[in-house]
């Protein structure tokens, strides 16, 4: 029983630390969910795709983790991704350079 209640608790307690750094299109599923499929934004969500650039979208995902910018539950969220995955989101969502 102690074995199968400390599964659980590891299985679903990661999110996105347990993606992998390199799978971007699994990583920014996290992200689909509210911003949408293309990174749009809508309905009082801000668009993220191609707003920022790579600098500013990592800062601003820094910012929410370390409850310095605020938001309903991208505080988080944030806090679940590592600098790699949050480098990795930045390359995705970015405007083009």
């Amino acid at each position: 029983m102690r074995f199968s209640l400390a599964l659980c608790l590891l299985l679903f307690s990661g999110g996105p630390v347990f993606a992998q750094a390199t799978d971007v299109p699994l990583l920014i599923g996290g992200c689909q969910g509210c911003h949408g499929a293309a990174g749009q934004g809508g309905h009082g969500i801000p668009a993220i795709k191609g707003t920022h650039s790579r600098d500013e979208f990592a800062a601003l995902m820094r910012a929410f983790s370390a409850n310095e910018r605020p938001g309903t539950i991208m505080g988080r969220i944030s806090r679940g991704y590592t600098p790699e995955q949050i480098a990795l989101l930045a390359a995705h969502y970015a405007r083009p350079q």
